[in-house]
């Protein structure tokens, strides 16, 4: 075997996503939001006046693809890092060698970094001078929402392109694009997909386009040809190569769909509810994470109109932290459906926040006397502990003051009129409560 033979074989094992990758603006595929004809970024592109940007996105939306789009359009020096692996060695270097090409060549230098995300401040504030004085072209790649998750002055000086998910119908092209190629595809191949093997590919990659094709290479490489040589990739080919697509998210999506989870509780839509807590779940979520999400919402939404939400929530954690999944999902989804279609009030955090608000605010601790633990107290305590009124000498309730003075006057629980607040209503006024 000659050096030519391995670099055909070097060739062939590269994987086909990385093969198809596109090399021009006419070969990208999707993201027409901001690689149009008249937008902004292919404009900035054509005419290498692109500045620090970040492109932040789902895994396989074309996000590195774009910035090897830019490396192979630009006039400039190219370098790539990986903020996992790289430091603040790495960062100086790569700044003084785009300071000398610089003022040796006058060509800019543009940075891709791959996860930017993972830089720390340290990484980031070694960084960012660079980026000030225009030594270097930053070109940041991240999964992550990265006004959330990077260093502020770096966002700030940077241009954010969001990327979205890749449409069914772009997917379809695309692994269309990579059967008929035969320089870097499938092309060479004597090979037919059904449509239905698209489809499901297509539709269960889930907009990542990587997924999608590594999917097709293996469904082309593990099927058997025929008699003529030719090979087909029916539907169940597909559902065996790609089988489910593993249900990740970014830690932006994981906190979006836990936020449309609890309002999804509190607005009474059980679909909702259900629907996120399988969605997290099935992402790697921990169910108990989201059994304490009912519990408190079973207080915070539901509370004292129907105090029973409280009894389910605790029971479906207690449920799945004893018997596990998956069979602890029906007691939990037992108690998202109760939750959500119980009546709701919001009386019992209203009275829990204007509690605390008076006990860090007011800090009145003068306690009435005939409420004092007077066991240990002195003679004067005794004799205050005297005029204490028990309760059940008058038939379980009566009227007497239990607040300090300053604050004798306050109320913090208001009964609405949903549920069994109504009923407590009827009982307040039976005991002649007056407040």
């Amino acid at each position: 075997m000659d050096l030519f033979d391995l670099a055909g074989n070097a060739a062939k094992n590269v994987p086909l996503a990385e093969r198809m990758r596109p090399n021009t603006l006419s070969e990208f595929l999707g993201q027409a939001h901001i690689v149009s004809e008249t937008g902004l970024l292919r404009r900035a592109i054509k005419l290498d006046r692109l500045g620090s940007c970040i492109f932040w996105g789902p895994p396989g939306c074309g996000k590195t693809t774009l910035a090897n789009i830019i490396a192979n359009g630009t006039d400039g020096y190219f370098e790539k890092l990986n903020a996992v692996s790289s430091g603040v060695a790495d960062v100086k270097r790569v700044v003084e060698d785009a300071k000398s090409n610089a003022k040796l060549y006058g060509k800019k230098t543009y940075l891709l970094l791959d996860e930017c995300h993972r830089f720390n401040k340290a990484q980031s504030d070694s960084l960012l001078p660079a980026i000030e004085r225009g030594d270097i072209i930053f070109i940041g790649s991240t999964t992550e929402n990265p006004y959330a998750a990077m260093t502020p002055a770096i966002v700030s000086r940077c241009r954010v392109f969001e990327l979205k998910r890749l449409s069914e119908e772009d997917i379809k092209k695309a692994l269309k694009r990579a059967v008929s190629d035969k320089k870097r595809g499938l092309g060479n191949y004597d090979l037919e997909v059904e449509e239905a093997a698209y489809d499901h590919i297509a539709r269960t990659s889930a907009g990542d386009l990587r997924v999608a094709y590594n999917a097709l290479e293996l469904a082309a490489l593990t099927t058997e040809p025929d008699g003529s040589g030719k090979i087909t990739i029916t539907l169940k080919d597909a559902e065996e190569s790609i089988q489910q697509k593993a249900l990740s998210y970014d830690e932006q999506m994981y906190y979006d769909m836990l936020s449309a989870f609890c309002k999804s509780l509190r607005g009474s839509d059980a679909n909702a509810a259900l629907y996120y807590m399988q969605r997290l779940v099935q992402g790697g979520c921990d169910p108990l994470l989201i059994a304490r999400r009912v519990i408190a919402h079973s207080s915070e939404d539901v509370g004292m109109a129907d105090p029973h939400a409280m009894v389910m929530a605790v029971s479906a954690f207690t449920a799945i932290e004893k018997i596990g999944l998956p069979e602890g999902l029906l007691p939990l989804s037992e108690a998202i459906i109760y939750v959500c279609e119980a009546e709701k009030s919001n009386s019992v955090v209203m009275a829990m926040d204007m509690a605390k608000k008076d006990a860090v605010e007011a800090k009145d601790d003068n306690v009435p006397p005939w409420v004092k633990n007077a066991v240990f107290g002195s003679a004067e305590d005794k004799k205050n502990a005297a005029k204490y009124l028990y309760p059940h000498d008058f038939g379980g309730y009566v009227e007497q003051q239990y607040l300090p003075d300053s604050l004798k006057d306050r109320v913090y629980y208001r009964p609405g009129d949903n549920g069994y607040e109504r009923t407590v209503k009827e009982i307040r006024k039976r005991k002649g409560k007056t407040k």
